[in-house]
């Protein structure tokens, strides 16, 4: 009887991008070293576990990836689009804004408003 050997763990890793995503930061906005490596899972646990602080300094005051900026406005990411709002912003850009109130923010909220309330309705339908 031949002894098996288990399989040895690999270290699952993710480029930079993948990991900016998953700490909802702004990629470009990180130091060099973030940037030019590879994350392993238990690094990018450790970072949302413990953040260094450039990372809590990127969540608190930016810039924000467009999702963070969608979210913090209630918006789509299509209504920044559709706003023109295509780069990174800063909390205090995102502030700017909500404090202007334009006529192109009110629209975009009612818009995913509505769309949010037609998705829940599809959901309440019973399927055929």
């Amino acid at each position: 009887m031949t002894a098996r050997k288990s399989p040895q763990k690999t270290t699952q890793t993710m480029k930079p991008a993948t990991a900016a995503k998953k700490l909802e930061v702004y990629l470009q906005a990180t130091p060099a070293e973030f940037q030019d490596g590879v994350v392993s899972r238990e690094e990018l646990d450790a970072l949302q576990a413990d953040p260094p602080e450039w990372l809590r300094e990127l969540r608190r005051n930016g810039p924000h990836p467009r999702s963070v900026v969608a979210a913090r406005l209630g918006v789509s990411i299509s209504g920044l689009a559709r706003a023109g709002i295509t780069e990174a912003l800063t909390t205090e850009d995102i502030e700017a804004i909500r404090d202007e109130n334009p006529d192109w923010l009110e629209h975009e909220r009612a818009t995913l408003a509505e769309v949010r309330r037609q998705e829940a309705e599809q959901k309440k339908k019973p399927r055929r």
